[in-house]
């Protein structure tokens, strides 16, 4: 298994990082498998898979470059930059269209765990996979950035709160398959059997992307080290995109228990409900059919009451239930009347008396 020794300093010094060409390479892996793991990513499919082909079919050099880059067990290192905090898309993929020639031929090469086709020992291998990640970007992931970025701060949110309940062992043992914290400074990154790491006192960031099936570890040796996982929010859901995965996300949400509207209003317990995990007003908005003044009000008098927390992911400000608000929702959901009209509570004292 590959592992990395983390001092107790660069494991609090860590970060969660929000990127651009991450979710690009993501969604750059995705269209190579060919396939999805929920209707969403299957719809998105739909859309672009057929022009991705197309234009691997028409420049085959880029088609092998890519191929070659993509290995069984090691992505060429030249492709995923560690990210860093708040850069663009284009100061992310500067880097990687300014990679020196030689160290991209030399990463490819380790990936391929073999010798580099003659056809890719040319010096314009960065600025031809910096020219396919732009494309991937430009028609398939900045469309829908704004919202696939809010359910990345979304799940950054989460798991900041869960650091909170758990410390730094349940964040990491739930961050992606294969990685757990083994304890005596030791994180576990892959179930690869690698050589491990020493990365006390560089920088460690945590990035999360939204295809389901992907991750990875990126670093710039001895100053920065990256964890790419999947996240965990709306995107993961089977059915929470939408044919046209522009339009709002829609998932199914568990119905408003019955003794919470005449308690709350609808509305306000519709919110409640939809708190399952961390979101903004936008989306609670878009999710209840409400004006953003009518979800603000709902939300101050639910934060006056304790029953939602409020915290900041980036530039959103997002929502989501505290613990009394899950005891609430507990129980009434436990009291759901039966065909008579009666809550369970009520049947069981007829009986007892």
């Amino acid at each position: 298994m590959g592992w990395w020794q983390v001092n107790a300093d660069t494991l609090a010094g860590s970060r969660f990082v929000v990127s651009p060409l991450a979710e690009t390479f993501a969604s750059l892996k995705m269209l190579h498998a060919g396939t999805g793991t929920h209707p969403g990513e299957q719809a998105w499919l739909r859309a672009h898979l057929p022009s991705y082909r197309a234009a691997l079919a028409e420049d085959p050099l880029t088609a092998l470059l890519i191929r070659a880059g993509l290995g069984q067990e090691w992505i060429a290192d030249f492709l995923t930059p560690a990210p860093r905090e708040g850069e663009t898309f284009a100061t992310e993929i500067a880097r990687v269209r300014a990679t020196d020639p030689v160290a991209a031929r030399a990463h490819l090469t380790l990936s391929l765990r073999g010798p580099l086709p003659a056809a890719l020992h040319r010096d314009d291998l960065p600025a031809r996979a910096a020219d396919l990640l732009t494309r991937v970007w430009e028609e398939t992931v900045r469309p829908y950035w704004e919202r696939r970025r809010r359910v990345l701060e979304a799940d950054v949110l989460a798991r900041t709160a869960r650091l909170g309940q758990g410390g730094w062992a349940a964040v990491l043992d739930a961050m992606r398959p294969g990685m757990r914290w083994l304890g005596e400074n030791r994180l576990q990154v892959n179930l690869h059997e690698y050589p491990p790491r020493e990365i006390s006192g560089a920088r460690l960031v945590f990035v999360p992307v939204t295809p389901q099936r992907t991750g990875w570890v990126a670093w710039e040796e001895r100053e920065r080290y990256a964890v790419v996982y999947p996240c965990s929010g709306v995107l993961a859901d089977p059915g929470a995109i939408p044919a046209d995965p522009a339009l709002p996300a829609a998932p199914s949400v568990a119905p408003v228990p019955a003794v919470l509207g005449p308690l709350l209003g609808e509305t306000r317990a519709r919110v409640l409900v939809l708190l399952d995990s961390p979101k903004s007003t936008t989306q609670l908005c878009a999710l209840t059919g409400q004006g953003l003044g009518s979800v603000g009000r709902h939300l101050r008098v639910l934060l006056d009451a304790g029953l939602v927390r409020r915290g900041r992911a980036g530039r959103s400000v997002l929502y989501a239930r505290t613990a009394a608000g899950e005891v609430l929702l507990r129980a009434g959901r436990g009291r759901e009347p039966d065909r008579r009209g009666r809550a369970p509570a009520e049947i069981a004292s007829a009986h007892d008396y």
